[in-house]
């Protein structure tokens, strides 16, 4: 790889950042498929605007995924009916958005068919937020764990929900901001609903 590129995570509806880094190294970047668990992180969460503000929606794993299991080995749990609360979530945050309709049946799946693995689950997710946003760009992956790249920016650790963004991000028109004014760094649905085939050019 040529020039200074990217080290990624895997996450669960990424924020804005996640997209914005995408954007900018192209076809200089790795996702790192080969780490361990790291709980509270994006790795199975989001935050989306809810009438109330930040709203986090989590996907819960299964019992025995500790901070040692591989990223690849962690299961999902179905013990509580959570993509019901994750797609109730969206559809009340967001069906009033001009864009929410245009995406649904898409992302709709994601949401009732079941999915064994976290890192496969976001993995397709974020496939089809790629094509989504008509990013172009192509996934590659970590091939084993290294803790640090000396010539890669590495996000594995400082986009995180427990840490304050660094990242400058300018406003964007959102559905409940009259209320809470423009929240920073949400989940990119946040962004595609609220702004459809525009998303790419804001990032």
């Amino acid at each position: 790889m040529t020039g200074k590129g990217a080290i990624l995570p895997m996450f669960y509806l990424p924020p804005v950042e996640y997209f914005a880094q995408l954007n900018k190294h192209k076809t200089n970047f790795l996702i790192e498929g080969e780490e361990h668990l790291i709980k509270q992180t994006y790795r199975n969460r989001a935050n989306i605007y809810s009438p109330d503000g930040v709203l986090a929606i989590t996907v819960p794993v299964a019992k025995g995924a500790k901070v040692h299991t591989k990223i690849k080995d962690v299961k999902i749990s179905y013990d509580f009916k959570w993509q019901r609360l994750h797609w109730l979530s969206l559809q009340n945050c967001y069906r009033r958005s001009s864009y929410f309709e245009f995406y649904e049946d898409e992302l709709a799946p994601f949401y009732h068919n079941h999915f064994e693995y976290l890192f496969d689950y976001n993995d397709q997710l974020l496939r089809l937020l790629i094509k989504l946003l008509k990013l172009k760009v192509e996934l590659n992956y970590t091939e084993e764990y290294m803790p640090e790249y000396l010539e890669m920016e590495d996000f594995r650790t400082n986009i995180d929900p427990r840490k304050e963004s660094q990242f400058i991000q300018k406003p964007y028109f959102q559905l409940f901001e009259e209320k809470q004014g423009f929240l920073k760094n949400l989940s990119i649905v946040d962004l595609l609903f609220n702004h459809g085939p525009q998303a790419l050019n804001y990032l």
